[in-house]
């Protein structure tokens, strides 16, 4: 088990805790919120058990919630990275996947695939993209495009899970 190196989560108060924890979940601080409210004890101050407690509170979500949060994710490659406009967390996930040295037939590649899957899945791609690089991104977007929705809607979810484990891993 692994414990955080910059924070105690068992020792926050209910606002500190959410607000350290609140874009684990990309902006879905009610992840934080129902995380908090199962109880304070030493176990959340290991990561994993922290991440099992979040994890577990997105997969028994309902339906609508789990797809806001699927929607709250940014494009990969999408407008959104180009103008600068993604959380701290994601512009650091994308830099290091090297989505900003694609070419512009990569960037072209991207925006395709992200138009194409948003009209057939009705939300955005999302992989955890930490330890690939944009080659193997497409690779994934070109494979997964052409998976079942409900397929589809619990891969994103556990990518999510994962993005989730990656950004709790820096704290």
């Amino acid at each position: 088990m692994s414990t955080f190196q910059t924070v105690k989560p068992s020792s926050l108060s209910r606002d500190a805790f959410v607000a350290t924890f609140a874009d684990i979940y990309e902006h879905s601080p009610w992840v934080a919120e129902k995380a908090y409210e199962l109880g304070q004890d030493a176990s959340i101050d290991e990561i994993e058990t922290l991440h099992q407690r979040m994890s577990d509170i997105l997969l028994s979500a309902d339906h609508e919630s789990q797809l806001a949060l699927i929607n709250a994710h940014p494009d990969l490659a999408g407008k959104a990275a180009v103008q600068g406009q993604l959380t701290a967390a994601s512009t650091e996930e994308q830099s290091g996947a090297g989505i900003h040295q694609c070419t512009a037939e990569e960037f072209q590649r991207f925006t395709e695939l992200n138009d194409a899957y948003k009209a057939k899945f009705k939300f955005p791609f999302i992989m955890a993209v930490k330890g690939s690089n944009r080659h193997q991104i497409l690779a994934a977007f070109e494979t997964r495009i052409h998976n079942p929705v409900d397929t589809e809607f619990k891969c994103a979810l556990a990518e999510i899970n994962k993005i989730a484990l990656f950004r709790l891993l820096t704290l």
